[in-house]
C-alpha cells in the first residue's frame, strides 16, 4: 500500500438527516466512504453509539490507532453529547479548541464544536462551519470578505471576514417546502396528480417573489393555488413554482439587508444539484459571478484534524518538505 492509500482519519459528517463517515489518507484523500439515513432524527432506537460502531466497526478494528472526527447535530443537545458552541467572530483555532473527546467502543470520537452567532436574535450552526473553514482551505482568498452560501433544509447564509466567522443567517426555506408541500393545500395538485420538473415554473416563482418588494411573499404563496384553479399553471408544474417562489423570498431577504446593496464575492457549498438550483435563482437577481465548491465539509474535517494534531504529517511528507525548504 502506498503512502497516500494509507488510512489516516475517520471523519464523519452526522447530520439530522444523514450520516457519511469517510476514511481519509493523506491529505485528506477519501480512500472509502459509507453513507447512512441514520440522522439524529432517525438513528436506529436513538441508539449513537451502536449506529457508531455499526458504520465504523470495520475500519476501526483493522487501523484501531486511527483518530477520529465528527461534526454535525450529532454534537447538538439532542445528539450524542452537547458541545458549547463557539461564538463569533470564530476562527478555525477556536472549533480546535473547542473539540470534545467522547469515549467510544470504537475509540475516542472528537466532536467539533458548532458556532453562535449571539444577540437579540440568535442563531446557530452546527456542521456548516466545518465547510465554511474547509472551503478557506480550497479558496483561501475568501478569507478577507467573502459570502458563503449552504443550501439545504435550514439554508445558511455565512459571512467571512478576515479568516473568521462573522456573522450568519439561516432560513428554513427547505423545511418551509416539505410541510408546504406535504401538509398544505398548496401541495394537494402535485400530490394527487404527480410532479415534474419545470425550470419555467421555478423561474416564474423567482420572479413573483423578486417582485413582491418589501411586503414578501407572505399574500402570494397563494398564487400556487391560484395559479392551478385558473389553468395558469399545471398540478405537476406547482412544486417547482412554490419552490421558485420560496427560495426566491430567501434571496428577496438577503439582498435586502445587505449594506448598501453591496455583495462580497459569493460562493456555493454543498450538494451540487441543489447549488445549480440557487446559482440559477441568482442569475434571475442578477448575481451572475457565483462559484460552487464541493466536498468542503471534508476538506474541513481533514483540516481541523491537522490543526488538533488528530493527524500529523507522514515522515515521508515532512522528508519532502525539508529537501524543498
Amino acid at each position: 500500500m502506498t503512502e497516500r492509500h494509507v488510512p489516516r482519519l475517520i471523519a464523519l459528517d452526522w447530520g439530522t438527516s444523514s450520516l457519511r463517515a469517510y476514511l481519509l489518507g493523506e491529505g485528506g484523500r477519501v480512500l472509502a466512504s459509507q453513507a447512512r439515513p441514520w440522522g439524529i432524527q432517525h438513528t436506529p432506537d436513538g441508539d449513537f453509539a451502536r449506529a457508531y460502531e455499526e458504520l465504523i466497526g470495520d475500519w476501526y478494528r483493522q487501523w484501531p490507532e486511527l483518530p477520529a472526527l465528527a461534526c454535525g447535530m450529532i454534537g447538538s443537545r439532542q445528539g450524542w453529547r452537547e458541545v458549547p458552541y463557539a461564538v463569533c467572530p470564530a476562527t478555525a483555532s477556536d472549533l480546535v479548541d473547542g473539540l470534545l473527546a467522547l469515549h467510544t467502543a470504537c475509540g475516542t470520537l472528537h466532536l467539533v464544536p458548532g458556532v453562535l452567532d449571539a444577540g437579540a436574535l440568535p442563531d446557530v450552526i452546527r456542521g456548516e462551519e466545518t465547510q465554511v473553514f474547509g472551503a478557506l482551505q480550497m479558496a483561501p482568498e475568501l478569507g478577507d470578505d467573502a459570502l458563503l452560501v449552504l443550501p439545504g433544509t435550514h439554508s445558511k447564509w455565512v459571512t467571512v471576514r478576515d479568516g473568521a466567522i462573522s456573522h450568519f443567517a439561516t432560513y428554513m426555506t427547505g423545511e418551509l417546502f416539505a410541510v408546504l408541500r406535504d401538509h398544505s393545500i398548496l401541495g394537494r395538485p402535485a400530490r394527487e396528480h404527480g410532479s415534474e420538473p419545470s425550470d419555467a415554473a421555478f423561474l416564474l416563482g423567482l420572479d413573483t417573489a423578486r417582485q413582491s418588494g418589501a411586503e414578501g411573499i407572505s399574500g402570494r404563496l397563494f398564487s400556487t393555488r391560484s395559479l392551478f384553479l385558473t389553468d395558469r399553471l399545471s398540478a405537476n408544474q406547482s412544486l417547482d413554482y412554490l419552490s421558485g417562489l420560496l427560495i426566491g423570498e430567501e434571496l428577496r431577504s438577503v439582498f435586502a439587508s445587505l449594506a448598501d446593496g453591496f455583495c462580497p464575492p459569493l460562493v456555493l457549498i454543498g450538494d451540487a444539484r441543489l447549488c445549480e438550483r440557487y446559482r440559477l435563482a441568482l442569475a434571475r437577481f442578477n448575481v451572475d459571478s457565483v462559484r460552487i465548491l464541493e466536498n468542503a465539509g471534508v476538506v474541513g474535517l481533514w483540516n481541523l484534524a491537522c490543526a488538533a494534531f488528530l493527524v500529523t504529517a507522514s515522515p515521508a511528507a515532512v522528508s519532502r518538505s525539508t529537501q524543498h525548504g
